[in-house]
């Protein structure tokens, strides 16, 4: 059993004063998973992004308005946008 396991002693190394414990002269060597989260925490931010820029409008406003719109169409109070001969006559 070695004497940092038992349970009086401290299980934490005492501070450095260096960020992150590494002296300023000494290169931060990285692990072999960093580099793979970042590149898939900002691969995967950038694809949301771009998905949320363009997904589909699925507002209750957008769904109204473009329901009044075909109702006042099918009654002839607005013109039929797609029919070139003008204004539907009254009724």
């Amino acid at each position: 059993m070695r004497s940092a396991d038992t349970p009086h002693e401290s299980h934490y190394d005492p501070p450095s004063g260096w960020l992150f414990g590494i002296p300023p002269d000494e290169k931060y060597k990285k692990e072999g998973w960093e580099t793979v989260w970042v590149w898939g925490f900002w691969g995967s931010l950038g694809v949301a992004v771009v998905a949320y820029a363009y997904k589909p409008d699925s507002s209750i406003q957008t769904w109204a308005l473009e329901e009044a719109r075909r109702r006042l169409e099918a009654e002839g109070i607005l013109p039929d946008p797609s029919n070139p001969s003008g204004p539907a006559s009254p009724k």
